[in-house]
This record gives structure tokens, C-alpha cells and sequence, in this order.
């Protein structure tokens, strides 16, 4: 073997460890047997509140008067009928159990059990087309994703929510109280918290 290919050998055989040393050192963000690694990932598994991690606080989002207010009402608008809810006409609608994961871009996921209305039943009383994009609102003032799309699969998904609690507790007010989204494989960047409003698009 030449010195040339020995060299590369052992640059590739150090990349190779490093890669794999820095996945064990962040990996316990998602994966309990490996949390007490968790040296460099920003966020730990099982921390947070309600268990939970947080990207982005109800105070960095600058939402914890708004999201508090009695006040609040969710408002629904289908291209034909409006509808508003408070938080217990929410809480008084069927409710629906949803076992999802939240999966961060930052990388870190975890998996919790999430109840509240489902999101198809509350556009089907505004008479909202199956086909159509659904925009969310939250209630933040401004940042990448105060609002955010959703196609139509996802919003008439069984498993989408407008959740009001999660874990067997009512949402802690970092986690989207009065009423976040859930749905099954969207980022968590997506899943909005502290929601305003729920609209059908044109097509």
C-alpha cells in the first residue's frame, strides 16, 4: 500500500468515527437509551415541559397575553361559513385520541399522546372542500412560520388534530395552549401552536 493510500485510508477511518461519535453524543435527544450522551444536542429527551421538548417559547413567540386571554376564540372559515369556538366549546366537541411524534428539523423527535378535534370535523362545519389547501394561523405577530399551509390530505387525515391536550394534561401554554395542530408526518416547525385561525383557500 502506497503512503498516498495509507493517508487516505486513515483520513476516511477518522471521518468515519468522528460522524459516528458525534451521532452517539446527539442521538439522545430522541432515543432514550442514549440520553445520558446527549452532550451537544440542543434539545434532551424527557425535558421540557410536560415531558416535552420546546423549539420556541410562548414568550420568544411573544404570545403569552394573547394565548392566555379568555377572550380567545379559534375561528374556522370555510369559502361559504364562519364559525368560532371558544375553549371549552372546543373541549365540548367529540374528542380524539392521536399517538404522533413530533419530529424537529433541529433533529430531535419524540412521541406523545395528543387529544382534541378533529381537524376534518371542524372544517366539515364550515362546509370546506376535501380538495382544498387549508391555511393555519397562529397567533404570533411575525416569524417564518406564523402561518402555514397544509394540503388537503393532511387536514382530512383521522389523525390530524386541533389538540387541547397532550399526555393526559391540558397543553402547557410553551406547547400551543389554547389549541395547537397535530398531524401525522409534518415537521414540527408545521405543527402550529397557538392557533387563530383555520381557513379554506380558493382553489
Amino acid at each position: 500500500m502506497s503512503r498516498e493510500e495509507f493517508g487516505r485510508r486513515v483520513f476516511l477511518s477518522g471521518v468515519a468515527a468522528s460522524t459516528v461519535g458525534l451521532v452517539a453524543l446527539t442521538a439522545g435527544q430522541s432515543f432514550d437509551a442514549l440520553a445520558s450522551l446527549n452532550l451537544f444536542a440542543p434539545r434532551v429527551k424527557g425535558e421540557g415541559p410536560q415531558g416535552l421538548p420546546v423549539n420556541r417559547t410562548a414568550a420568544q413567540a411573544g404570545v403569552t397575553t394573547s394565548a392566555a386571554d379568555p377572550g380567545w376564540r379559534l375561528e374556522v372559515r370555510g369559502l361559504g361559513a364562519t364559525r368560532a369556538y371558544d375553549r371549552d366549546a372546543l373541549a365540548a366537541l367529540p374528542q380524539t385520541e392521536s399517538v404522533l411524534p413530533i419530529a424537529c428539523v433541529e433533529g430531535w423527535s419524540t412521541t406523545a399522546r395528543w387529544r382534541g378535534v378533529r381537524l376534518r370535523d371542524l372544517l366539515a362545519e364550515v362546509g370546506a372542500s376535501r380538495t382544498a389547501t387549508i391555511r393555519l394561523e397562529s397567533l404570533q405577530a411575525r416569524g417564518a412560520y406564523r402561518t402555514t399551509t397544509m394540503p388537503a390530505h393532511y387536514a382530512w387525515d383521522p389523525l390530524t388534530l386541533v389538540a387541547l391536550e397532550v399526555n393526559g394534561e391540558p397543553l402547557n401554554l410553551d406547547h400551543g395552549h389554547p389549541a395547537r395542530i397535530i398531524a401525522p408526518g409534518r415537521p414540527g416547525v408545521l405543527q402550529t401552536k397557538w392557533l387563530a385561525r383555520i381557513e379554506e383557500l380558493p382553489a
